[in-house]
């Protein structure tokens, strides 16, 4: 992506409500899932899983590296931010994937935060509670 069309895309992605994702990431996160989905019918799925980890994590280093002052100070605050954010992000989608194909994937570790925003979890799958009755 040139500097130009990345500009253009931050400031969409800025002007997008709070707490709502851009549809343009949905869209890159799709494209990518389509390339997996096709590499992973030639080379197996735990090959593919293992290769996307990888690649993302050179990635983000790469991402961290040209965008940080001092790397070696700020080392130990990427690390626990992005490990933090792929836990999240993996709990996230084994919640919602297991709603979704009716399969029970365990207690949620975000439990807590769902049930704040009126989430209800039924034995591990995530559905909106009903509103309260008066």
């Amino acid at each position: 992506m040139s500097d130009d069309n990345q500009t253009q895309a931050d400031t969409a992605a800025n002007a997008a409500p709070q707490n709502q994702v851009d549809p343009a990431f949905f869209t890159c996160v799709n494209e990518y899932l389509e390339l997996t989905n096709k590499q992973a019918k030639e080379q197996g799925l735990k090959r593919i899983s293992m290769a996307s980890v990888y690649a993302a994590s050179r990635f983000n280093a790469h991402v961290y590296l040209a965008n940080v002052s001092d790397p070696a100070a700020e080392r130990k605050d990427f690390l626990d931010y992005m490990t933090n954010m792929y836990r999240r992000m993996l709990n996230e989608n084994l919640d919602g994937l297991g709603a979704e194909r009716g399969i029970n994937v365990g207690e949620s570790e975000l439990a807590a935060e769902y049930a704040a925003a009126g989430v209800k979890l039924d034995a591990g799958v995530p559905t909106l509670a009903e509103p309260a009755k008066e």
